[in-house]
């Protein structure tokens, strides 16, 4: 065994070996609009699992049992990424903190903050490290030269072999288009709900109910997305959008699906009722969603 030893405790089901986690983690991406991947990390000695190091995430750690030690030394470089120009700087030698987590204390740790943490209190510890995704200008830009891809000149080849005054006019043509992007007052916000509505699902299965929702009062529903997206279309219809799929449903439905937005689970015949449908109508509603790894069907959390 390692000193330290840490498994994924979250993502692909890992929030049904656990409820308390998922939920933990499902109401921080709704809260913080992020993707959350948990960590859960054990330690019996005194050794640094990982020494001195910095993440490329913040993190939100909560101490669930014993105690552990965190030297907190801040960071060399502003806001480092993965995918960086340049690596920090070497640590400072002297910590700017150094303090001792217990059972039911909680740590916010920015991105770029260097840190040591070892179990050196004489006592096992049990943590857990929530990693909040980023979302950065690189990641604008990364959308907007997608959401760009509509126009003909974004998609022409680049004039490399052409004259300079043929290349110029191809390089005010983008920058025109990048202008007027990037003076729309609601651009963020768009780009936000396209990221919400991208994140990906955390895969449920919905045993037995596998291939079909049964038209069943007590059936408990839950949508694994954290943040779906309901539009409103002019042609009286509702689109959710979640997980990176869309459906599109009758108007009626849309209470019912507004009622699912929450994440908590909901009983078929509280969804039938919100839409003012049959169940047997609102089980083909869920069907659809569960066939798609949008919802899943289980019991109460």
């Amino acid at each position: 065994m390692t000193a330290e030893h840490f498994s994924v405790v979250e993502r692909l089901g890992g929030d049904e070996l656990h409820p308390g986690i998922g939920a933990l983690a499902g109401r921080l991406e709704r809260r913080l609009r992020t993707g959350v991947q948990v960590n859960l990390y054990a330690s019996w000695t005194d050794i640094e699992g990982f020494g001195v190091h910095w993440d490329d995430h913040d993190v939100v750690v909560v101490q669930l049992d014993g105690a552990k030690r965190w030297r907190i030394c801040g960071p060399t470089r502003t806001v480092p990424m993965h995918r960086d120009v340049e690596t920090p700087e070497q640590p400072p030698e002297e910590p700017v903190a150094d303090l001792v987590l217990t059972a039911g204390d909680v740590l916010y740790l920015p991105r770029g903050w260097w840190h040591a943490v070892a179990a050196s209190e004489g006592r096992h510890s049990l943590h857990v490290t929530c990693g909040l995704q980023g979302t950065t200008g690189a990641d604008l830009i990364t959308w907007l030269s997608e959401m760009l891809r509509a126009h003909e000149t974004v998609r022409a080849d680049i004039p490399r072999f052409g004259a300079a005054e043929e290349q110029r006019a191809f390089l005010d043509a983008i920058g025109k288009l990048l202008a007027t992007e990037l003076e729309s007052d609601d651009l963020i916000a768009r780009f936000s709900s396209a990221r919400d509505a991208t994140e990906r699902a955390r895969l449920t299965p919905s045993l037995p109910h596998i291939t079909a929702a049964p038209p069943d009062a007590d059936l408990q529903v839950r949508l694994v997305t954290t943040r779906p997206v309901l539009t409103a279309l002019p042609d009286g219809t509702v689109r959710l959008t979640a997980g990176g799929e869309e459906w599109t449903f009758a108007a009626k439905a849309e209470p019912m699906l507004a009622l699912l937005a929450d994440g908590e689970p909901h009983r078929l015949a509280d969804l039938a009722q919100a839409a003012g449908v049959a169940l047997g109508q609102a089980a083909g509603v869920v069907t659809e969603l569960v066939d798609g790894q949008a919802a899943a069907i289980g019991g109460l959390r």
